[in-house]
């Protein structure tokens, strides 16, 4: 029972990330998962399973304030969950030995994603004419964004999002609640790719349902924290965090030496207090042209 409430917390801190970034479910929970000794491969079923309620929760708040573009959805989430399924099949059948540092090292370069983007993201621009996106490039963006997601055990909206905001061709609003839509697909199929390789034994639904009460449970608390707690702060913390906790278990992994393990830990949290610092100064700038403009 104590097990199932800490893994409650660990999908009720995802959420908040997630509800405040939009994006870092996964790569935050499973990081958690990883990080408590569970195998890759269940971690990152546990993960997609909870998305399923999460991600239809969010879509659907989404869709109620206009934030969606349903043909941007569909080009994007069709391929994500082809993506997503081949992802979950290679992911089940690498042994755990196999699997590990590979899931740790896609959550670790998610993790220097979020401290760069969120430590150097400029103010949205205002808004223009935009002409629709082709699906030359949704399709194989959806493709490989699926695919990470499943094999890193999250993913998608740390690959989708900064790559569809930086086109400028659609609106940030609709980008945000249209990946995150479109995620449910995703997840859908990821957690059947799962449930054929590994079969019902191989997932753990007391852990699926710990972590998707937790995060339902923080759905609303993160609409409160988005609109109080600077996102810059948020997403350097959060990078950090998957900096360090899954450089431990690369080294872990590889049997790094402790004098290595040192030198690259301090260098790790050097970087990651560099980038919080940082990420308050221009917090604080952002501020103040805010105040000026007003």
């Amino acid at each position: 029972m104590q097990s199932l409430i800490v893994l409650a917390l660990f999908g009720l801190i995802a959420q908040l990330v997630d509800g405040s970034l939009g994006m870092a479910y996964g790569a935050t929970s499973a990081t958690l998962l990883l990080a408590s000794g569970m195998n890759p491969a269940t971690a990152s079923a546990s993960v997609h399973l909870a998305e399923v309620g999460t991600t239809l929760a969010s879509g659907a708040a989404h869709w109620r304030f206009g934030n969606v573009d349903w043909r941007l959805v569909l080009r994007l989430g069709v391929p994500g969950a082809i993506g997503g399924f081949a992802g979950a099949t290679v992911l089940s059948s690498l042994s755990t030995e196999a699997a590990a540092p590979i899931m740790a090292g896609i959550l670790l370069a998610i993790g220097v994603y979020l401290l760069l983007r969120f430590t150097n993201r400029d103010v949205a621009k205002g808004e223009k004419d935009r002409t629709p996106l082709s699906s030359k490039f949704l399709s194989p963006l959806g493709l490989f964004a699926g695919f990470i997601d499943a094999t890193g055990g999250g993913g998608w909206g740390p690959v989708s999002t900064p790559a569809l905001l930086i086109t400028d061709r659609v609106e940030p609003r609709k980008v945000i609640g249209s990946v995150d839509t479109s995620e449910f697909m995703v997840s859908v199929a990821a957690s059947v790719g799962f449930l054929v390789a590994l079969g019902q034994e191989g997932v753990n639904f007391a852990i699926t349902g710990a972590l998707l009460a937790g995060g339902l449970v923080a759905a609303p608390v993160a609409a409160w924290v988005v609109r109080h707690f600077p996102q810059r702060l948020l997403g350097a913390s959060v990078g950090g965090l998957l900096i360090v906790t899954n450089l431990r278990s690369l080294f872990n992994a590889y049997e790094v030496a402790l004098d290595v393990r040192t030198i690259a830990y301090v260098v790790a949290a050097g970087a990651w207090i560099a980038a919080l610092a940082v990420s308050y100064a221009k917090y604080r700038g952002d501020q103040q042209v805010v105040v000026e403009d007003s």
